[in-house]
C-alpha cells in the first residue's frame, strides 16, 4: 500500500468516526473544530475526506493475489 494510500485510508477513517458522531450523537466534530459547517476550513476538510474515500475506491476494486501478494499485508503467524 503507497503512502497516498495509507494517508487517504486515515482521512478516510477520520471522515468515518466524523459521520458517526453525527449519526450518534449529532455532533459535528469537524464543523466545531473549524467554525461551522459553512466555514471554509470546513469545507476544505470535507472535500479532502471526501476525495481520500474516492482514492479509496482502488483498493475495493484491487485483486484479492495483489494484495496477498504484498509483504505489508501477509498476516503475521
Amino acid at each position: 500500500m503507497s503512502g497516498i494510500q495509507r494517508t487517504a485510508l486515515v482521512l478516510t477513517i477520520i471522515g468515518a468516526i466524523n459521520w458517526g458522531l453525527i449519526g450518534f450523537f449529532q455532533f459535528d466534530l469537524v464543523a466545531a473544530i473549524f467554525g461551522g459547517q459553512g466555514s471554509a476550513f470546513s469545507r476544505i476538510i470535507y472535500g479532502i475526506v471526501g476525495i481520500a474515500g474516492l482514492v479509496n475506491l482502488g483498493l475495493l476494486f484491487k485483486p484479492n493475489e495483489q494484495l496477498e501478494s504484498n509483504p505489508e499485508t501477509k498476516p503475521v503467524r
